[in-house]
């Protein structure tokens, strides 16, 4: 990506203003626009930086970096890995069972848009709870509604109790 073509416009702009103040003023621009050309390019790597990092809070586990190659910025996006046959999204083994509809609902297909309003506390819980996993708030709640959702189908809570914790136990038990 070259910033050069956003930095000569906005000397352009900056022209063009001054020029309604006459001469000086259009002097007084030309100098003032090539010592801020340095702070220009800076406030718009920052722009891009913070645009990559809201970006890749959307992607995760995937990621969007900015770098530097010379004097331009460069973006690279790196995938989520893709899953193991037989794991779900958490690592754990489906047990050879096929995945429910919300399951396969989280992890393909369309995506949709939904507003969220969450009380101030409920939503520090969620932030923590998805810090502690290692993933995004947004990661963490599609994965969350999918098992609850999971829950609601009759046979699910079984299956995926044991799937989660790995141990089944038969017998009788007074």
């Amino acid at each position: 990506m070259e910033l050069e073509t956003y930095v000569d416009r906005l000397r352009e702009q900056l022209a063009v203003a001054a020029s309604a103040g006459g001469d000086e003023a259009l002097l007084l621009v030309q100098r003032l626009t090539a010592a801020l050309e340095s702070a220009v390019r800076l406030t718009l790597l920052d722009a891009l930086s913070a645009a990559a990092a809201e970006i890749t809070s959307e992607l995760a586990p995937g990621s969007v970096e900015l770098r530097l190659r010379g004097s331009e910025p460069e973006f690279v996006v790196t995938a989520p890995p893709a899953e193991p046959p037989g794991e779900q999204a958490d690592g754990h083994e489906l047990s050879g069972r096929a995945p429910t509809s919300a399951a396969a609902a989280a992890g393909e297909g369309a995506i949709a848009r939904v507003n969220l309003r969450l009380p101030d506390q409920l939503k520090i819980q969620v932030e923590q709870s998805a810090d502690r996993e290692g993933l995004s708030i947004n990661a963490w709640l599609v994965r969350t509604v999918a098992a609850a959702v999971d829950r609601g189908q009759p046979g699910a809570q079984r299956e995926q109790r044991t799937a989660r914790s790995g141990q089944r136990y038969t017998g009788w038990g007074r």
